[in-house]
């Protein structure tokens, strides 16, 4: 917690950051979000996917490639295109001679505007519910600050995808909502030690008792992290090119995840006023005549 300030002014321009690039860049959206076309081809010969991916980049295609029924067919998406269907069928044959055509056609975005509104919402909902049950079974100074640690983390890893050009597409958004509920997780374990500890040790001051819980759960954070991290980084090595977005997202998460439990939710708390008070059972009434 003698960091607290310095991990807040690094948090903030990470924000701030973050929101200024989805003003200015945008997000990368995928073929989920923005429909495309959809060409089917077939080889003689099983198909080697990373070459004909190279093929379609060299060629100026931002196409994701995925093999559909055997190992001599292929699927290619790409993204709206400025040209009629005939065009780019004959821009793409021309890229993969040796392949044969089987089927051309334009397929919607999986998520429309509607979908991704009710989306917005039933998140929304769900934040209001988690901070009403985090209040109810803690206090609400640990409900605000887990809020805005949920909020903090999806920010910066859309910030990242953002600032840096990468794909955003259903599968990167899985990994983002999965990360919401990985951090949370981590908080409530820090917040649930520091409500004993608050119980047990009388003479230390909130920021002690804070410093005292986070320390304590640390080897569990580090290790539960540690070992998420080895498996997510070999699924990202490994996983091929239509996992890396998922990957990456769940590596960054990581990271942010563990780092906002510790200097967010409750650092934050602290600030807001956290004290021994706050956590102590309410004492009983006694009744007339009885000690």
């Amino acid at each position: 917690m003698g960091q607290r300030w310095l991990a807040a002014t690094f948090s903030g321009i990470l924000f701030l950051a973050s929101i200024v690039s989805f003003f200015v860049y945008g997000l990368n959206f995928g073929l989920d979000f923005t429909g495309g076309t959809q060409i089917e081809i077939t080889y003689a010969t099983p198909a080697d996917l990373n070459i004909v991916r190279d093929q379609l980049t060299k060629a100026g295609f931002n196409a994701v490639v995925q093999s559909y029924g055997t190992s001599h067919d292929v699927a290619i998406r790409i993204p709206p295109y400025k040209e009629n269907q005939q065009t780019l069928k004959d821009k793409v044959m021309q890229v993969l001679p040796n392949a044969h055509l089987q089927q051309i056609e334009y397929i919607g975005p999986q998520v429309g505007k509607t979908l991704f509104t009710n989306g917005l919402l039933a998140m929304l909902i769900c934040l209001i519910a988690t901070m009403a049950y985090i209040a109810f079974r803690f206090e609400y100074r640990f409900a605000i600050s887990a809020a805005v640690a949920l909020i903090h983390d999806p920010i910066l890893i859309l910030g990242i995808f953002s600032f840096f050009h990468l794909q955003f597409d259903l599968i990167a958004l899985a990994a983002v909502l999965t990360i919401i509920g990985y951090s949370l997780n981590d908080t409530i374990v820090v917040y649930d030690r520091v409500r004993e500890n608050f119980r047990r040790v009388r003479k230390g001051t909130p920021t002690e008792v804070m410093n005292l819980s986070i320390n304590q759960t640390l080897s569990r954070t580090i290790m539960t992290s540690g070992l998420t991290l080895l498996v997510v980084f070999a699924l990202f090595v490994f996983g091929g090119e239509v996992l890396h977005g998922f990957s990456l997202a769940l590596i960054i998460g990581i990271v942010i995840g563990t780092y906002s439990s510790i200097y967010v939710a409750g650092a934050l708390a602290i600030v807001m006023g956290l004290d021994r008070t706050s956590l102590l059972p309410a004492a009983k009434k006694e009744l007339d005549g009885l000690p």
